[in-house]
């Protein structure tokens, strides 16, 4: 996987952006991370947006393409919903809630939105788009709250890593406690489980 077009802002030139996933690629990259240029859903640029998205898609071959759409930064839900839309229909392989770099990530509200967007998508083209919550999930609970969601808006087929994963570096640590606390019926002290 690699992250390219000028992350986390998404804001370097298109030309430069397009080079960044064709050099990914060229050395080996299966799975290229975007960034949405926020600016043109904020001003209902769709058409501007499906052709940025559709060449970045062009870019990368045959790696797969996750948009991260920086949900945090797109003013409302129906946004989230078209830059969605938007997304699937350029051809994204994934769509991401957030770089994890925003002061708003991943929202359950937001997970709704973009999980009814994946669905309408399919039942209007027939193609599976998968979905990535990032930044903000740092529990077991709040993994199991997502994938109470996916099961319930779409379906079993979607909890799989090829159709729903997470962003959620922090998980990490909480899921080892869990483990931990499971297997042995003791807290872990501080210093068990580090990360670095």
């Amino acid at each position: 996987m690699r992250v390219a077009t000028g992350f986390p802002a998404g804001q370097t030139p298109l030309n430069a952006r397009l080079a960044e996933i064709r050099f990914a690629v060229e050395n080996g990259a299966t799975e290229i991370d975007i960034v949405i240029n926020r600016p043109l859903v904020l001003a209902a640029k769709w058409k501007a947006l499906y052709d940025e998205i559709g060449a970045m898609k062009e870019a990368c071959g045959t790696a797969h393409l996750k948009t991260i759409l920086a949900t945090g930064e797109l003013g409302t839900l129906q946004n989230v919903y078209n830059a969605s839309m938007v997304a699937m229909m350029a051809g994204a392989d994934f769509i991401k809630t957030s770089t994890g770099k925003e002061s708003v990530n991943a929202t359950i509200p937001v997970g709704i939105v973009m999980a009814r967007a994946i669905k309408d998508y399919q039942h209007k083209t027939g193609f599976k788009v998968g979905l990535k919550p990032a930044g903000g999930v740092r529990t077991s609970t709040d993994a199991l709250q997502w994938l109470i969601l996916v099961k319930e808006l779409l379906g079993n087929e979607w909890l799989t890593p090829e159709l729903f994963r997470f962003g959620a570096s922090g998980l990490l640590g909480d899921l080892e406690t869990q483990l931990y606390q499971y297997v042995t019926g003791r807290t872990p002290s501080g210093y068990e489980f580090t990360m670095g």
